[in-house]
């Protein structure tokens, strides 16, 4: 299954994603964990120094050896160079096993707090003004298109903060999309537009409230979202004592929010794979962006990457 956290900066999402891939690792479940936020914070939400987080292999630069490793030898994708972030797999393509014995997850995965951690890698001020973090992104985007993830695999991702998820048809990748609410008017408007945006492609989204503190603030947030609320993770002495640098194990989560990790692994083992509708919904995506913009971009009609007749799934590996 493929998750991801979405949420307004200074929501919690990066403080939810990294418990949540925890919990999942700590049930056993092999776990790959992305920070694919433009602020780089979920190698030291799952417990590494900083130095080490900063150290980590970012996808974004290694975006070129990525896409010549997943094209194989897809007849439809004349180069790496003509690879863009939508394209999707087809024949002769190589898809990968979550934690596979491949390019990309021996080259970018590193342990971190029990899972295996991938990072796009940061915003570097040489970027400002000519680059968008989106480029950055595309690595993740290519990743999750040619995963074909198996019955109890996770893919846990810490999204870019706020509407900026929506440049992409990176938020169509996914199985669950959890969106980290505070219990304010505009925690909610996020979770509103977000809604919106997600409801036009059939995207999966649930809210998750954060930081409550009294049961006004459960209240609020359930008369506001209604049944899309799946639960309210409280104000915890825990996550405060870890982000001072407290080693503290996942058992010592108050019982309440651990009870909230129960809920979301739930929700999410509840989702059915549709691998069909998966490759559907990139395929459209690839040909909106070889139209817009991709095609020129490249000197090619990458329209004809697409192979009509390709399904991924974890019996094609």
């Amino acid at each position: 299954m493929k998750v991801a956290f979405v949420g307004k900066g200074g929501s919690g999402k990066t403080t939810l994603s990294a418990l949540f891939a925890r919990y999942l690792a700590v049930s056993g479940a092999p776990v790959v964990a992305i920070d694919a936020d433009i602020n780089q914070h979920l190698g030291v939400a799952l417990g590494l120094e900083e130095e080490a987080a900063a150290a980590l292999p970012p996808l974004g630069a290694g975006l070129t050896e990525i896409k010549e490793y997943l094209r194989g030898s897809n007849p439809r994708i004349s180069s790496a160079a003509t690879m863009v972030k939508t394209t999707p797999p087809g024949h002769g393509s190589r898809l990968l096993r979550l934690l596979g014995d491949d390019l990309v997850h021996a080259g970018f995965a590193r342990p971190a707090g029990g899972v295996a951690l991938m990072v796009t890698g940061p915003f570097e001020e040489s970027d400002l003004g000519v680059s968008c973090y989106h480029g950055k992104v595309g690595a993740v985007e290519l990743y999750l298109n040619h995963l074909a993830d198996g019955p109890g695999e996770y893919v846990v991702v810490d999204m870019t903060a706020g509407a900026d998820s929506f440049a992409s048809g990176l938020f169509t990748r996914f199985d669950m999309t959890f969106l980290v609410a505070e219990p304010t008017r505009r925690g909610v408007a996020v979770w509103r537009q977000y809604r919106d945006h997600a409801a036009e492609y059939d995207v999966p989204l649930t809210v998750i409230g954060n930081k409550i503190a009294s049961a006004d603030d459960a209240s609020y947030l359930q008369e506001q979202t209604g049944s899309d609320l799946i639960g309210c993770f409280s104000q915890s002495p825990f996550v405060r004592a870890q982000e001072r640098g407290a080693p503290l194990v996942l058992a010592d989560l108050e019982p309440a929010n651990l009870s909230v990790l129960d809920d979301l692994r739930a929700c999410v083992d509840a989702r059915v794979k549709d691998w069909a509708a998966y490759q559907r919904t990139a395929v459209e995506f690839h040909l909106r962006n070889a139209a817009a913009w991709a095609s020129k971009a490249v000197g090619e009609d990458i329209s004809t990457q697409i192979d009509p007749d390709f399904v991924p799934s974890p019996a094609m590996i």
